[in-house]
């Protein structure tokens, strides 16, 4: 054979050059010696999927059939990726990519092939509704996720849709099960694909991971898949199915029916709530692999640098960050991506992996692929194990860019102990415990042994657990869970790091889940997890409720910078919008499921701003400022998500608005307060009153609703214009003349006390420039002053008479001299003044107004100051008594010189009113 060969990266190469790289492996020696002639009439470049196909076509047209045409052109193709990778420093992706993609089209051809074949002798295979029965080969592990290594098999499921019969030929017979049909396919496709002949094979090709394994069917249909998963399924198999893909034929991915497989599919490998349960199978599964390869290397050393298998392999980089991907991708659909290097960089995204670790595993994970490849380049073997011979390991050392192969095992070695240290934190379980084993006598002590490790009021409460249905129902591998749990917490109730009211409380949310195991392996497994869980609840009673009614938001507690961080309203926006488009990708994006999204996400975020606030990380006010920030953000993403579900709608953006009073007007949301919103739309199609209604319906409807996962906010639209007899929404319009007096249907003065901490929260700028205008205008309206006081006076004392208070106690909010004296003695000083004090009419919040007002001379000097002051203690006081579930009546000599400083405030107002304001 004399063609120059096709792979030489300089034609002109001067003859004293050193050989390429690429020579130095014995397989494209061998490729070379047969294939020369044949690889110079085949095109030149990345063999990439048009590359592929335009080879195969000239390879058919030059005679070869399907089969030898196909291994001829995998030939082709490893010569081309063997060249681009070790003399010219071809991405990892390149190779990979290119070996994925001749997978690809080889079980496409081989698929048309076999269903020529079959259909000439029996006939297409059909269903009960007339129509052609699907078939799906799903490809597993590298394949689906498209990282193929060059001397890869490709673990393959095949499935077809239902069970019938086929048309029979021709002549109206050779009719056979639609079963059959595609069991013969199925053996067609092995000898297209994995038999080898003189051209050697296209790929090997590995069926265990089909239900029941070897032992099972070699096709199934989804209904026997799903039956299966439901059934038999195993934790290992979830890590299999994550990366599963349907890859053939081309035909079933273009119209659509592939589809029908993500619905058994996602449910089995993403849980709804976050599942730490798998964390102990896959720790049994990768301590299988590890035993596997070390009977495989004993008594031949060599085979231990296995860079794949071995401590600090391949395989680790993978479980790593498939077990992340596991637990939480239920919950978080953006963690759910194939390809290995994709999913390192989303899990640190999500802030579940340092972005240090993350490039370090990243670098480890190519640096290892380029190895694993290099190795079976050398004989296109199916090895990842290192060759003992020192030229190939030379060989191996030099196309990695090393002058020496020391230098190069020095760089393995280092990549190699960062993967299995980083493996070792995830996996390495319950280790902090060290004095549980020795705690008591048995392994898996029983409950009554555990309780001697307590006393008081936490061995009472525990103790209950002894006659506890769900405690005795637990299997038993939950229930050794959970005592090694009590251990631990004993352990640290002896150490003085957590108090006994924590494991009380502990107790209390506990039980009521107990049946959700994952919870009980989520606490095993993050110790760090359990403690601030502890703490929390020792710290107030509140969170023990919020975490019964949102058990998965406990997971929060393994960031360890939660503490450290505020809420980001950009930030979360942009996960919302990440995890909708994540869903959207696999069609999961129905209504359902949005409002689910919504509420994991508000519901964690609500539980991050508890621990800061129970931590003493937070200030009331930053507490109020950032629940109100985030209603705020559920609004505007809500509104977004609800618009673009709604059927009627006429335009693809709403010209609407909400208007926050209240509360979130006044940015003082508390934990569980409604929103007192107004909806306004200014647009002049004709439909629009039609739309917006429904709209509005819906959106509440969105808030409100009871899902699996809870609800979001109720909705007050009583302050809408003529309040409950009003219309849900109405145009902007219709808002401004109301609220500015015009016409006979006119705002009250009870109405406008809310104005002066109504704020636009979303909608067109235009809208809200609009808005801020009516309000200042409303705000600084001219006013009978004697008329004002009396309408604000009288209105203080109805709800003064709502609230009965014992003659003894203090009601930090209702008492006089409590909290709603001072906002009513603010609201009629921003009413009043801020016509000559425009400083007033800002929305800044009463603490601050009160400021501004002393500064304006409207109150004596220390006054305002002191009244602030006053107000900030009391917020502060009804804040902590609400967390811990505890009255906010106090006695009143608790907060005497608060209580006089609003009462200085409310004399220095209404004169005339604060005596009897003074009474008790």
């Amino acid at each position: 054979m004399t063609a120059t060969s096709p792979f030489k990266t300089d034609p002109d190469m001067d003859s004293k050059r050193p050989l390429p790289l690429s020579e130095g492996s014995r397989f494209f020696q061998r490729l070379q010696r047969r294939y020369v002639d044949v690889f110079a009439t085949l095109p030149t470049g990345v063999p990439h999927r048009e590359l592929l196909n335009q080879a195969y076509q000239q390879l058919r047209s030059q005679g070869h059939a399907v089969g030898p045409a196909l291994r001829i052109l995998r030939q082709w193709s490893m010569a081309r990726l063997l060249t681009l990778d070790c003399d010219q420093g071809g991405s990892l992706e390149t190779i990979t990519l290119g070996v994925t993609q001749l997978a690809e089209m080889a079980l496409d051809e081989a698929c048309q092939q076999a269903f020529h074949d079959l259909d000439e002798r029996h006939g297409a295979p059909m269903l009960a509704s007339g129509e052609r029965a699907e078939f799906w080969v799903v490809g597993m592990g590298k394949l689906g996720a498209r990282e193929l290594n060059v001397s890869s098999d490709i673990d393959l499921i095949y499935v077809y849709d239902e069970d019938g019969e086929t048309a029979g030929n021709a002549q109206g017979i050779g009719k056979i099960s639609v079963q059959e049909y595609f069991s013969r396919a199925v053996k067609a496709l092995f000898t297209l694909i994995g038999e080898t002949t003189e051209h050697g094979f296209v790929f090997r090709m590995d069926l265990a991971l089909r239900p029941n394994g070897n032992s099972g069917p070699s096709v199934v249909s989804l209904g026997a898949l799903e039956e299966y998963l439901l059934v038999q399924g195993r934790e290992w198999e979830r890590f299999a199915w994550m990366k599963s893909r349907v890859i053939a034929p081309r035909g079933a991915l273009q119209n659509g029916s592939a589809v029908k497989l993500r619905s058994v599919i996602l449910p089995f490998v993403f849980r709804r709530y976050l599942d730490y349960n798998v964390f102990e199978s896959l720790r049994t599964l990768h301590q299988q692999i590890r035993d596997h390869a070390a009977k495989r290397s004993a008594g031949h050393p060599e085979r231990a640098n296995d860079v794949k298998l071995s401590r600090g392999g391949i395989r680790e980089i993978e479980f790593t960050v498939q077990l992340l991907q596991v637990v939480r991708g239920g919950q978080f659909p953006e963690l759910r991506t194939r390809p290995t290097l994709d999913a390192i960089q989303r899990v640190a995204k999500a802030g579940l992996m340092p972005a240090e670790t993350a490039l370090a595993l990243t670098q480890a994970y190519v640096f290892l692929r380029k190895v694993e490849h290099r190795v079976q380049y050398l004989d296109d073997q199916q090895t990842h194990v290192l060759p003992p011979q020192d030229a190939d390991l030379q060989w191996i050392a030099s196309t990695m860019g090393y002058a020496a192969s020391h230098d190069f095992l020095t760089d393995l070695d280092a990549h190699r102990e960062v993967v299995a240290h980083e493996f070792d934190i995830l996996l390495g379980g319950d280790r902090q415990c060290k004095s549980c084993a020795t705690s008591v006598a048995s392994e898996r002590p029983e409950l009554e042994a555990v309780l001697d490790l307590f006393q008081g009021e936490a061995r009472t409460r525990l103790a209950h657990w002894q006659d506890s249905p769900k405690v005795k129902g637990l299997r038993d591998d939950a229930r050794g869970r959970l005592m090694r749990l009590l251990q631990r917490t004993a352990q640290w109730l002896q150490e003085g790091r957590v108090e006994e009211d924590a494991v009380v409380r502990m107790a209390d949310w506990m039980e009521p889940l107990m049946r959700r195991e994952s919870y009980l392996a989520m606490m095993l497994e993050r110790p760090a997890v359990h403690e601030r869980l502890l703490r929390l609840l020792g710290a107030a009673k509140w969170p023990a409720r919020y975490l019964v009614q949102h058990p998965g938001v406990i997971d929060e507690l393994a960031n360890g910078d939660v503490l450290q961080q505020r809420f980001v309203a950009q930030d979360f926006e942009s996960e919302l919008q990440a995890r909708r488009a994540a869903l959207k990708r696999t069609l999961e994006d129905d209504e359902e499921n949005l409002l689910n999204l919504l509420r994991r996400a508000h519901h964690a975020e609500v539980f991050r701003t508890l621990a800061r606030d129970v931590e003493g990380r937070l200030t009331v006010e930053q507490v109020a400022d950032d629940l109100s920030a985030m209603a705020d953000a559920v609004l505007r993403v809500t509104a977004e998500w609800c618009w673009s579900c709604l059927k009627n709608r006429h335009r693809e953006e709403p010209l609407f608005g909400i208007v926050a009073y209240g509360k979130l007007g006044g940015k003082e949301l508390g934990y569980g307060s409604d929103l007192d919103i107004v909806f306004v739309y200014e647009d002049p199609d004709e439909r629009a009153p039609e739309v917006y209604g429904a709209f509005v319906r819906k959106l509440i409807n969105w808030f409100t609703i009871k899902t699996a996962e809870g609800d979001l906010f109720e909705i007050d639209t009583a302050l809408r214009p003529n309040g409950s007899s009003g219309l849900l929404v109405t145009t902007f319009a219709a808002f401004e003349d109301y609220q500015q007096q015009r016409g006979s249907n006119t705002a009250w003065t009870w109405e406008h006390q809310a104005m002066t901490r109504a704020r636009f929260v979303m909608g067109h700028d235009a809208m809200a420039s609009r808005f801020d205008q009516v309000r200042r205008s409303v705000i600084s309206a001219p006013r009978d002053e004697a008329s004002l006081k009396s309408e604000i006076v009288t209105m203080r004392n109805r709800v003064r008479m709502a609230h009965t208070i014992k003659p003894d106690l203090f009601d930090v909010k209702h008492s006089p001299g409590g909290m709603v004296d001072a906002e009513f003695a603010v609201q009629y000083l921003v009413l009043m003044q801020a016509c000559a004090h425009p400083e007033l009419a800002d929305n800044v919040g009463n603490i601050a107004l009160l400021q501004r007002a002393e500064v304006a001379g409207l109150l004596a000097k220390d006054v305002g100051v002191k009244a602030s002051a006053a107000y900030r203690e009391l917020r502060r006081v009804q804040h902590k008594a609400r967390l811990n579930e505890t009255p906010t009546q106090v006695p009143q000599a608790d907060l005497q010189m608060e209580r006089d400083a609003i009462l200085a405030l409310w004399q220095a107002v209404f004169p005339e009113a604060a005596k009897g304001l003074n009474k008790p």
